[in-house]
């Protein structure tokens, strides 16, 4: 599987993915002008010329708790469109081999933790980012159903914990948790701020991986791509609650902030930590620490400013 497509290359999986190829592929990474993923007859064309060995399911519309809230027809519809076009598109042309990449959003709000890739569908999703939930369902349901319907194909789904890291998004209305902590902070630092805004009681508790080990950990997965799981989650095996990961982001930057919590303010999902037995069970870890992991980060936001 030496010519790969990733979908979604200007995202921040997408850019990390970019940045960690292993020699020995090569790489498509269209542009939006070049690759309309809500445009089902580009799409299928592009995948008619371009041929892949696989596809690498990056893309979608994303945001953080405000954004899902704010815009739920805009992430259900869109996302379901993309996820259907690009997987209904790798079919028609006979592409056997495809990489989608889902979200813990797609898990039950009340499962017990940590969360298992059997509990998929066995609850009601969280009322915050459900429309973005769904969207991430149905395709994953479509790339199992062309499984059970065509002998060879292996269309599978990795569950990644909550990912953070270089390109990420650090607009407040769009970003998620981390990148929008390292944003408020840093502006806490250079305004002379002591307080520093909470949401919710902080004791919400949740899982972030580094996008650039979730990028090797990808191409790792490929390497031997017809042993892994049809449905597997990737992540740590660990979480913090939000409170502690206030407080590391501002050790890290090294400001002493004030915190305070708005209990009016909505927080998701008590706990989101995925099950990473299968994950271990491939003998695959990520490798950065959460201190190294924000540390970076906060250099590469710095780089935007």
């Amino acid at each position: 599987m030496d010519k790969v497509l990733i979908c979604g290359a200007s995202g921040m999986v997408g850019r990390n993915l970019s940045e960690a190829v292993p020699s020995g592929y090569k790489v498509l990474l269209p542009d939006k002008s070049e690759l309309n993923l809500l445009d089902y007859e580009q799409t299928y064309n592009y995948i008619r010329i371009k041929k892949p060995d696989i596809i690498i399911h990056a893309a979608g519309i994303v945001g953080g708790i405000q954004a899902n809230i704010s815009n739920p027809v805009k992430f259900l519809i869109e996302n379901s469109d993309i996820g259907r076009n690009i997987v209904w598109a790798a079919h028609k042309n006979q592409i056997p081999n495809f990489l989608n990449i889902g979200s813990s959003c797609m898990y039950p709000a009340d499962a017990v933790n940590p969360l298992k890739e059997e509990m998929l569908l066995s609850g009601k999703l969280e009322p915050t980012n459900e429309g973005y939930a769904i969207a991430k369902i149905l395709t994953q349901r479509l790339c199992s159903y062309l499984n059970s319907e065509n002998s060879g194909y292996s269309y599978k789904t990795v569950i990644p914990c909550n990912l953070y890291g270089k390109h990420d998004k650090f607009d407040l209305e769009f970003s998620h948790m981390i990148p929008a902590v390292i944003r408020k902070i840093h502006e806490a630092k250079i305004g002379n701020i002591s307080n520093v805004e909470i949401w919710g009681d902080g004791n919400a508790r949740r899982e972030f991986m580094y996008a650039g080990d979730f990028a090797e950990i990808v191409w790792n997965l490929l390497s031997d791509f017809k042993k892994i799981p049809e449905l597997l989650n990737v992540g740590l095996g660990k979480d913090y609650t939000i409170n502690e990961y206030y407080h590391i982001i501002s050790k890290v930057i090294g400001y002493n902030s004030e915190f305070y919590h708005n209990l009016e303010k909505p927080v998701g999902m008590k706990q989101k930590l995925v099950d990473v037995s299968k994950l271990k069970n491939l003998g695959i870890f990520a490798k950065t620490s959460l201190e190294k992991g924000i540390a970076e980060t906060y250099k590469y936001y710095l780089t935007t400013l």
